[in-house]
């Protein structure tokens, strides 16, 4: 499997709020970060996700565009949660030799217009 499908598949587990999916993808040290907050290691990881779930009734992605590297993939994403709250972000998405996400990084960005 190339990173490109991990990285949706990630995204995809994340549209769905689907822990245990994000939970399979995570290498054990995993490190993330964003505009608010740094953690490392897969329970960290996983519960500040969680939270991210618990305050969304909905999350939708959609794929600007991506970047492909040997270790890595970039993505610029479009969320929306709730139908209301738009979001533009880029994900850095790098992987660690048995294909599990070993860092997440988390840029926001801002819309065209």
């Amino acid at each position: 499997m190339k990173n490109r499908e991990r990285f949706m598949d990630y995204l995809a587990a994340y549209a769905r709020k689907d822990l245990d999916a994000i939970d399979g993808l995570f290498a054990d040290d995993v490190r993330l970060r964003d505009w608010k907050l740094f953690v490392q290691g897969r329970h960290a990881a996983l519960a500040e996700t969680a939270k991210n779930f618990e305050s969304a009734r909905s999350i939708e992605i959609d794929v600007l565009s991506t970047h492909e590297s040997q270790r890595s993939v970039a993505g610029e994403l479009r969320i929306r949660i709730d139908g209301e709250i738009e979001l533009f972000v880029v994900d850095v998405v790098e992987f660690d030799d048995s294909g599990r996400i070993s860092a997440i990084r988390a840029y926001l960005g801002r819309p065209s217009e």
